[in-house]
């Protein structure tokens, strides 16, 4: 295993790991947050597991998970809408623990939490069927369109996934106010399978056959 990696994704983790608890904790005003604790476990310890096998087996494919510097300027205004969705969506789930803004029942968090897993297991199998899939917009050398699987129902099966964990991570955390935050995500999500179907029409060799063969971008019969 590549050390130099291996220090890259600790580090990475423990970073995120830190910074969501102190963008959910702080604004809670303590450590008794029962379901942001349910959201820190449905989202790193999974995350931990994938990024073991991924060293394992992947190595290539996780550097490339690693990667976030996007090239494209479409891309870049994505990611700073989404960081900013992220960072005004989390404070405000811990403010509505402490202040009692619309608070969800602990059912519906647990509820929601199933459907994160769900998202999440879509998203590992997404990451087993497709090696070149980079977190940034990009045509990589020798990549191949991937039509099966997933793939074969949406063509981006991958922010499927994350819709499905970034919709009902709001929920998992029991706010109202935060759910109605991330419903953004969607809509920053569109922008940017807009663009990035361009980069690949123009770069990745069969894509256009590939959209005509399959419809739907996000979901089957929608969209």
């Amino acid at each position: 295993m590549n050390k130099k990696l291996l220090i890259s994704a600790l580090t990475k983790y423990l970073m995120g790991l830190i910074l969501l608890a102190v963008l959910i904790f702080i604004p809670a005003g303590t450590l008794r947050f029962a379901q942001g604790w349910l959201f820190m476990a449905v989202l790193f310890v999974p995350m931990a597991v994938i990024g073991v096998v991924l060293a394992l087996k992947s190595p290539e494919l996780l550097r490339k998970r690693l990667n976030n510097k996007e090239q494209e300027n479409t891309q870049k205004g994505v990611f700073a809408a989404s960081l900013l969705m992220f960072l005004a969506g989390f404070v405000t789930a811990g403010l509505s623990f402490r202040f009692g803004w619309l608070v969800l029942p602990k059912w519906v968090s647990i509820a929601a939490a199933m459907v994160f897993l769900i998202g999440y297991a879509m998203y590992a199998e997404v990451l087993r069927e497709n090696e070149y899939l980079s977190r940034t917009v990009e045509v990589q050398d020798e990549q191949k369109v991937i039509d099966t699987g997933l793939y074969g129902i949406v063509r981006h099966p991958m922010y499927t996934s994350t819709i499905l964990m970034f919709c009902s991570a709001p929920l998992v955390l029991g706010s109202v106010i935060s759910f109605v935050i991330f419903l953004v995500y969607p809509v920053i999500i569109a922008a940017r399978i807009g663009n990035e179907e361009k980069v690949l029409e123009q770069g990745l060799k069969g894509y256009t056959d590939y959209k005509k063969k399959v419809k739907f971008r996000l979901m089957p019969f929608i969209w």
